[in-house]
């Protein structure tokens, strides 16, 4: 990675960013389409959830599949053939008859994106480390993090000139671009003599292993909570914005897309400033002010407090995901040099397990009501603070004495 000129590097972080990019675009650009979806398929708020639900399940069954595999055969053969599936899958969610074989799509669709986070962060640990691992996973964060701000509003602007079926043929023919670009531009960062060998039993062990670490394991705990209110966020706001406090598909793009600025700003923070401020300050402040937010957003909720004083605490929870996504993982993955697949694997894992547990129940009390939105990403956020706490951090204070 040293050895690149500026052009490359570039051109490195731009392709692996379009590879993350995969997961917002599938995940964010239908947000708008919820309560059309609901009466396209004649079914309820929770219903249409549970197809965000199966895209996250499908993600994180996903990744460890596409992690364990890329350990295994190398980076290249895995994403090409999970972007083949991605694309039958997009295009065939335009055809579901019903509610049913929607969710099941959604799930294949989320399963074959999950590849390109996972491989991607295996990429760069396989080219860098140490200050280079966080700099370079910040810039890819910042690439990754401006979809949020585009996904909406390109749902948004489907739904002006047609239905939600044009957003799934959008995904269609992105993913047939990434996988043109995979096969044709990408290298292989993986060495045959790097891999491990085909062993099933031996990698799952492999996953044992790696979470009795216990920095390892408070590290990924902490961003798999954090992001699991992310979810109920997700999940909850299209019908929040849009049902309860009457905004349009246009509006609610907007709104959510101001939220992708937060994502920069928390993960350009720590790239720009990860040579004066340690990781682990990073990462410990975004903790407790990401908790704050949190109980701001749920006082706010109980006392039926208007759109912007709910926007504001939410922007500044969305804002500290920026920051302990990025520090965190690179936190995680410097632990972890001898399986950078499964460990990116089993980072990725727990935030799409997590969120698809949260996002059906911001939808269990009805369309009316927020409440249970802002009690799901209050909770996740405490548990994330104390996961850290003591786990992560109590080991390293075991370990420095």
């Amino acid at each position: 990675m040293e050895n690149m000129t500026g052009f490359k590097r570039a051109r490195f972080v731009l392709l692996l960013g379009a590879l993350t990019s995969l997961i917002p675009f599938t995940i964010d650009m239908y947000l708008p389409a919820f309560p059309s979806l609901a009466k396209v398929f004649e079914t309820n708020a929770s219903a249409v959830q549970l197809s965000l639900t199966a895209c996250l399940l499908g993600l994180a069954v996903g990744q460890l599949i596409a992690g364990t595999l890329s350990d295994m055969q190398g980076r290249r053969k895995p994403l090409i053939i999970s972007l083949i599936v991605y694309v039958l899958a997009s295009a065939a969610c335009m055809f579901a008859p019903n509610i049913g074989i929607f969710i099941a799509l959604r799930f294949a669709q989320g399963f074959a994106a999950s590849a390109g986070l996972v491989i991607s962060r295996a990429i760069v640990r396989d080219v860098s480390s140490g200050a280079e691992l966080t700099r370079l996973f910040a810039l890819l964060m910042v690439v990754n993090n401006l979809v949020p701000l585009l996904a909406p509003s390109v749902g948004s602007g489907v739904l002006i000139f047609g239905d939600w079926k044009g957003i799934f043929l959008a995904l269609s023919v992105l993913g047939l671009v990434l996988l043109l670009i995979t096969a044709f531009r990408m290298a292989e960062s993986l060495p045959p003599h790097k891999r491990i060998p085909s062993n099933w039993k031996s990698t799952f062990s492999n996953f044992a292993i790696i979470l009795k670490d216990r920095q390892f394991t408070g590290y990924a705990l902490a961003q798999g909570f954090l992001i699991g209110g992310v979810f109920a966020y997700v999940a909850g706001t299209p019908f929040i914005y849009q049902n309860i406090y009457g905004v349009s598909p246009q509006v609610f793009s907007l709104l959510f897309g101001m939220n992708g600025i937060g994502l920069i700003i928390g993960s350009y923070a720590v790239g720009r400033f990860s040579y004066i401020i340690s990781e682990k300050r990073f990462l410990e402040t975004a903790l407790y002010a990401a908790t704050l937010s949190g109980a701001v957003l749920l006082a706010v909720i109980l006392a039926d407090g208007p759109l912007w004083a709910v926007v504001i605490p939410i922007f500044f929870f969305v804002t500290t995901i920026g920051v302990v996504g990025t520090s965190s993982f690179a936190l995680a993955m410097e632990t972890q040099s001898h399986a950078a697949g499964s460990a990116s694997a089993l980072l990725g894992l727990l935030p799409f397990i997590l969120g698809a547990l949260t996002a059906p129940l911001v939808g269990i009390a009805g369309e009316e009501t927020a409440i249970p939105m802002g009690l799901t990403i209050f909770s996740m956020c405490l548990i994330a603070l104390l996961a850290y706490q003591f786990l992560a951090k109590n080991a390293v204070r075991a370990e420095s004495r």
